[in-house]
Formats: C-alpha cells, sequence, structure tokens
C-alpha cells in the first residue's frame, strides 16, 4: 500500500477511573486474548501498510512489552516494520509529548524519511475492523486533503465525547465539534485519518511554529473550512473503549454470537501477541454459561455472561455474574462477584462479595500479596 501507518496510543483517559492506573488505554485488554491496540495493528497488517509507528508515552511498560515483537502482527520482514517512539530528551527538547501532534513533531524524521505518499493515522482506543485501503481510494477519488472515518453512534450512547461531524450531500465536511457540550449530530469520527504525507509535514510544523499541540482541535478543526476534509462512513461494528462503561460494554458485546462471528470467524483476521498457556479447564462441578473463557483459566465454581481473561483461576462455590475479570486473577472459594470489573493480578480473599449497585459498574482492586511492586 502507498501509505505509511500511525498509531497514537499515548494517551491516558480519567474516566477509565483505577483502570489507567496500570496502563495505557491503547494496552487495555479486549475479548478475553486482546489489547486494544491489536485491533488497529491488524487493521493496518490487513491493508498491506508495511510501515507502521505507534507514539506511546502514558504507562507504556505493559503496552511496550506487548509490542516487543513486530512478528505477531507480520511487520518482521526487511523493508518496513513496526516502530515504537516513546518521548526522548534531546539537545533540542526536553519534555514530554504535549498533544497528538507534539508526538508527531519530535518524531517528525521518521515522517521525512519515509518515501510513502500517504499517511494513515489511527487511534489504539478503537475496536473495528476497516481496510484502509478503501479509504485511501475514497481520499483519492474525491481529491481531498484529509478524510476522516466516521461512524454514527447507536441511540443511548453520549457523542460529546467524541468529535461531531457534519457533511454535505458529497460528503464533504462542513462542521466539526470536539467534544461539544451539546450534541447536534450523532455521527462521530472514530479517530482514523488520511492524509498527503508532505501535507501532514507541512501542518505538523505551522502548529509547532504557533506553539499548537493538539492534532484534532489544532488541525482539524482549525482548517475544517480552509482543506478539502471529507468523510468515510464506517457502517460496520465501531466501538471506543475510553470510558470504564464503553469498555465494560464493548467487552460484553463479544457474548453476542453475531460480534464474536464478525471479529474471529470472518476475514480478515485480528492478530494479537500470543502466550504458550493450556487451554481453560473446568473441573468437576464447574458451570458455564454465555461466557468467555480463556486460555490458562481453571474454573471450579459457576459463571455466568461474562468474560474472564487468561489465567483466571475461580475457586469452589463461587459464583460470577455480568462481569469482567481481567488476567491473571485468583478468586477464592464462595466468593460472590456480580456487575464489576476485577483488575488484573488482583487475589479475591475467600468468602466476599462484590457487587456493582443500581447499574454502576464496580472496579475491584485488592491489595496484591503474591507480587513485590
Amino acid at each position: 500500500m502507498r501509505a505509511i501507518g500511525i498509531i497514537l496510543a499515548g494517551g491516558n483517559s480519567t474516566r477509565m477511573r483505577e483502570l489507567s492506573n496500570k496502563r495505557a488505554i491503547a494496552a487495555m485488554p479486549v475479548a478475553g486474548s486482546y489489547r486494544s491496540i491489536d485491533f488497529a495493528l491488524s487493521n493496518m497488517t490487513n491493508s498491506h501498510i508495511q510501515k507502521v509507528a505507534v507514539f506511546t508515552q502514558y504507562n507504556a511498560k505493559s503496552l511496550n512489552e506487548h509490542l516487543n515483537s513486530s512478528k505477531w502482527w507480520d511487520f518482521g520482514r526487511k523493508q518496513g516494520g513496526l516502530y515504537v517512539f516513546t518521548p526522548t530528551i534531546t539537545s533540542d527538547n526536553n519534555s514530554w509529548f504535549r498533544g497528538t501532534a507534539d508526538s508527531i513533531y519530535q518524531n517528525l524524521s521518521f515522517l521525512k524519511s519515509c518515501h510513502e505518499p500517504y499517511v494513515v493515522i489511527a487511534a489504539g482506543d478503537g475496536i473495528y475492523k476497516l481496510n484502509y485501503n478503501k479509504v485511501l481510494e475514497y481520499h483519492i477519488e474525491k481529491k481531498a486533503d484529509i478524510t476522516i472515518v466516521t461512524t454514527r453512534l447507536p441511540k443511548g450512547e453520549d457523542p460529546c465525547r467524541f468529535g461531531l461531524i457534519k457533511t454535505d450531500v458529497d460528503g464533504r465536511i462542513t462542521e466539526f465539534e470536539e467534544k461539544p457540550m451539546v450534541a447536534t449530530s450523532d455521527i462521530v469520527s472514530t479517530g482514523v485519518y488520511v492524509i498527503r504525507r508532505r501535507q501532514l509535514i507541512e501542518l505538523i510544523e505551522r502548529c509547532a511554529q504557533e506553539d499548537r499541540h493538539n492534532f484534532v482541535t489544532d488541525i482539524l478543526v482549525r482548517y475544517k473550512n480552509l482543506k478539502r476534509m471529507y468523510a468515510y462512513p464506517l457502517e460496520s461494528y465501531w466501538s471506543s473503549i475510553s470510558t470504564v462503561e464503553s469498555y465494560y460494554r464493548t467487552n460484553m458485546d463479544f457474548l453476542k454470537p453475531e460480534v464474536r462471528n464478525y471479529f474471529f470467524k470472518q476475514y480478515p483476521e485480528v492478530y494479537s501477541k500470543v502466550e504458550d498457556l493450556p487451554p481453560a479447564k473446568y473441573n468437576p462441578g464447574a458451570e458455564v454459561h454465555n461466557s468467555l473463557v480463556s486460555s490458562g483459566s481453571i474454573i471450579n465454581g459457576k459463571v455466568e455472561n461474562s468474560l474472564l481473561f487468561k489465567k483466571t483461576f475461580v475457586g469452589n462455590n463461587c459464583v460470577i455474574k455480568n462481569s469482567i475479570i481481567l488476567n491473571d486473577v485468583y478468586i477464592g472459594d464462595n466468593t460472590y462477584i456480580e456487575n464489576c470489573i476485577v483488575e488484573s493480578r488482583d487475589t479475591i480473599r475467600a468468602n466476599t462479595s462484590y457487587i456493582g449497585e443500581d447499574g454502576a459498574i464496580k472496579i475491584v482492586v485488592e491489595k496484591n500479596e503474591r507480587y513485590v511492586l
């Protein structure tokens, strides 16, 4: 493909509450065996983009470990590859990335050294499948300066936490508001953009000269009437996991057969780092209904409408309902968990109860005696 890829994965969200204390949003576990960034990386490799840069910053340890080998997404080749960029102290710069535009500016030498004419920019917190080739073809057909992939939110979701977009009949963007107070549209930006490489370099350099640092507000919103910006509608499944509620809802969507079939049984595939773990084990007395149980787990109790990530141990007479149990959690005997997200590497003591009440999702974070921090 005639494009390079950039994945913006350095951000943090206070709306994730305790879940973002350990890791970046792009490293959040999804659907039992995946990380959020796996979906953007898989879209890149399935679109035959051979050179991809990932910009990390906040709590990047687990994300960098996940990306320590490019072979899982087939970027390990002589031409191209997977590049991970973190903030670096130099003689010219001594600050962290001050925004998405600044993260690109601090690594502008990467863009300048490439030869591909186009750049595909994607956020690391989106759960979706998309052939970026089709977006690029649309971009060239419309003779656009910037193309933004958009989607229509289902009823009940709050559009005010996204960039809201309005278009004319030809698809050209006429209005773009970033996280407005009042929603005037249900069409939102998915955080995926296509732009010519030379133009991106020019806009990023101009931003830096004017001491502006945000790609959305300082480029997309600011130039919406000066540049030819078009919207490419994404008709299939898309979700952003930047809040606790959306993270919980997205994972629960994978309990629906149509969502699982779309992501895991239909071409193209979604790839992730593979761990050598035994298959899940169900001991006598275990009951599992409408749940996803990942490899390395041992189940002794009852699990219903829940997702259990890798290496989860469920003790005798436990009941887990409508909950998400992250990686490497030990749950003691006679424990009751409902409407909760249990943080990874937690040890849940026996004979305890955790319930998210009044429709709220409770995040369970216990003192961990098995690991020295």
